[in-house]
C-alpha cells in the first residue's frame, strides 16, 4: 500500500501537523484518484472540492497548531448524514436539491476533530437495502469486481474507502448496513453499541425531525482497525468535548490473544450461510486459537435465533414503517389480519410490524429484556462471538423493483433476499457492538469478513479482537487496479 491514499488516517494527519504533507496536497490526491476512478465505481457524489480546497488551505495555514486528530484529513460522508451547504439527499427523489444549513451529529464531530468533509457517497433510497442505487445518482459498484454491489446501504462508503478515494467515511447500520458493506469490499466495520454515537441529522428520518430510532447506529468504515478506533473515538466523544472518550464505554477486555476467550456461532437453522462465508470465520476463530486464544465450537447465549431474529424484524418494521402514507399503512393493516398466525414469512412481519400496538410492543421489549440477559450471562463466560457478517460474499447486481421477488443463492441453493440481515439481527437486536473484520478472499477473488460480537459498551473490546485478527491475517488489502 504505497500509494498515499491508503495510508492510515492517523499517519496522514501526523503528516500535515509536521508539515511533511500539505492537507491541500492531499486533498488533490485524493481527487486525482476519484477523478480517475470513480466513473467505474460510482461511489461518490454531491463533490464539494471547491470548499473543501479552502478548509485544507486554512488547515495548511494552522498545521503546525493542529489540535484535532483528523487536522486536514480529508473524508467522505455516506449521503444519509446531512452535510451543512452541500447536496444530501439520502438517496430520496423528493430531497435532490436538499442543502442543509448544520451538519448531523457524527459529521459535526469529524469536522471538529479537523477533517475536511469533500463530498457524499451514494446509498439506496431511505438507506432502505443491500445494494446502493437511487433515482438521483444511479448505481454504485464493487471495486472487486464492478458487475457485483459494493453493499448497502452504506455502499458507495464502503466501495470508496476501499478504493482509496477518501481517507474515511462513516455509515449508518440498523439492518447490517455497516457490516454487510464492510465485508463485501474487504474493510473493517464497526457497528457501536446502541446510544453510543449521535445520530441526529441522519436521513431517514425526515430533514429537522432529530429522532433517534432504536436499533439505528452511527459507526466509521476504514482500512485498518487503527482508522476504526480512532473514528469511533472521535464519534463517540462527549457532546461537550468531541475529542474526549464517552464516559460508560469500558476498556478493553484483553490486549493479548492468549487471554482471549472466544464463542463461535455457526451452523445456524435459521440462518444458511454460504461454505465460503462460514470457512472465513472458522478461519478467523483457528487464527486465534492458534495464538492462544481459548475458543469454543459448540457454545450459545441462551436464546433461540429463531426468537431473536423475529421479534428484531417486527420492530425494525415498525420503524422503517413510520413515514409510510397512510393508505400503504391501510394495505398493511388488512393483510395482517388475513395472515395464518404461524406465517413467520418476512411478508407477515413487516405487515405486523408496521401496525404493532403499543401493547405488543412492550411484550417485545419484556422478551428483548431476556435476550438481553442471556447475552450478559453468557459474555461473563467469553469475550467476544464470531459470526458471519451476513450469509454470502458479494453479489451481482439486481436493481428490479420488486425487493420481495429477489433471491440471493447461498451453497448453490436460492433463498429469500430478506435472509440477508439474519446474522445482523443478533447485535442489532441486543444493541450490543459489533465489528467486521476482513479475513480472506473467495476463490472467485471476493472478500470475505467475520463479524465480532461484545458485550454491552465494550466496544472496545471487538475493536480490539479486530486488531488481533489484522495482525494475525493481514487485514486489508488494496483491490486490484487500485493500487
Amino acid at each position: 500500500m504505497s500509494d498515499l491514499a491508503f495510508q492510515p488516517l492517523s499517519g496522514l494527519a501526523g503528516k500535515i501537523a509536521s508539515g511533511e504533507l500539505g492537507a491541500l496536497e492531499l486533498l488533490d490526491h485524493y481527487i486525482g484518484r476519484i477523478e480517475t476512478h470513480n466513473d467505474a465505481l460510482n461511489a461518490v457524489v454531491a463533490m464539494d472540492f471547491d470548499r473543501a480546497r479552502k478548509q485544507a488551505l486554512k488547515a495548511d495555514a494552522v498545521a503546525k497548531d493542529a489540535r484535532g486528530p483528523l487536522h486536514g484529513v480529508p473524508m467522505t460522508v455516506k449521503d444519509a448524514f446531512e452535510v451543512a451547504g452541500i447536496v444530501s439527499t439520502g438517496g430520496i427523489s423528493e430531497l435532490r436539491n436538499h442543502v442543509p444549513h448544520q451538519d448531523a451529529a457524527p459529521v459535526a464531530r469529524l469536522r471538529a476533530a479537523g477533517a475536511v468533509i469533500m463530498a457524499k457517497t451514494n446509498v439506496p433510497a431511505f438507506s432502505g437495502d443491500w445494494q446502493s442505487y437511487n433515482d438521483i445518482y444511479g448505481k454504485s459498484s464493487n471495486p472487486w469486481d464492478p458487475t457485483r454491489t459494493p453493499g448497502g446501504s452504506s455502499g458507495g462508503a464502503a466501495a470508496a474507502v476501499a478504493a482509496g478515494l477518501t481517507g474515511g467515511d462513516i455509515g449508518s447500520d440498523i439492518g447490517g448496513s455497516i457490516r454487510l458493506p464492510a465485508h463485501f469490499c474487504g474493510l473493517f466495520g464497526h457497528k457501536p453499541s446502541h446510544g453510543v454515537v449521535p445520530i441526529r441529522g441522519h436521513m431517514p428520518p425526515a430533514p429537522h425531525a432529530y429522532s433517534e430510532a432504536d436499533l439505528a447506529v452511527a459507526g466509521p468504515l476504514g482500512r485498518s482497525a487503527g482508522d476504526l478506533e480512532l473514528l469511533f473515538d472521535i464519534l463517540a466523544g462527549d457532546p461537550g468535548d468531541v475529542l474526549r472518550p464517552h464516559a460508560p464505554l469500558r476498556a478493553p477486555r484483553i490486549t493479548d490473544p492468549t487471554d482471549l476467550r472466544v464463542a463461535v456461532w455457526l451452523d445456524e437453522p435459521d440462518a444458511s450461510t454460504d461454505e465460503a462465508v462460514a470457512g472465513a470465520v472458522r478461519d478467523a476463530a483457528q487464527a486465534l486459537e492458534d495464538a492462544g486464544a481459548r475458543v469454543d465450537w459448540e457454545a450459545r447465549p441462551d436464546f433461540r435465533f429463531r426468537d431473536c431474529l423475529t421479534d428484531y424484524l417486527l420492530v425494525l418494521n415498525a420503524i422503517v414503517s413510520t413515514d409510510f402514507p397512510p393508505k400503504v399503512i391501510d394495505r398493511m393493516a388488512r393483510l395482517a389480519t388475513e395472515l395464518a398466525d404461524d406465517d413467520q414469512g418476512y411478508r407477515a412481519l413487516q405487515a405486523r410490524g408496521a401496525v404493532l400496538s403499543y401493547r405488543q410492543l412492550l411484550s417485545i421489549e419484556a422478551r428483548r429484556t431476556k435476550i438481553k440477559d442471556a447475552w450478559q450471562s453468557f459474555l461473563q463466560d467469553f469475550d467476544v462471538v464470531l459470526c458471519p457478517p451476513v450469509s454470502v460474499a458479494a453479489f451481482p447486481h439486481d436493481t428490479s423493483a420488486n425487493m420481495a421477488a429477489r433471491h440471493i443463492t447461498v451453497s448453490g441453493a436460492e433463498t429469500d433476499y430478506f435472509d440477508l440481515m439474519h446474522w445482523a439481527s443478533l447485535a442489532t437486536f441486543a444493541h450490543l457492538p459489533a465489528t467486521v473484520a476482513p479475513v480472506r478472499r473467495t476463490d472467485d477473488g471476493l472478500p470475505i469478513g467475520v463479524q465480532i460480537i461484545g458485550g454491552y459498551l465494550e466496544d472496545r473490546t471487538t475493536l480490539g479482537v479486530a486488531a488481533m485478527l489484522e495482525d494475525l491475517l493481514g487485514g486489508f488489502t488494496v483491490p486490484p487496479d487500485y493500487g
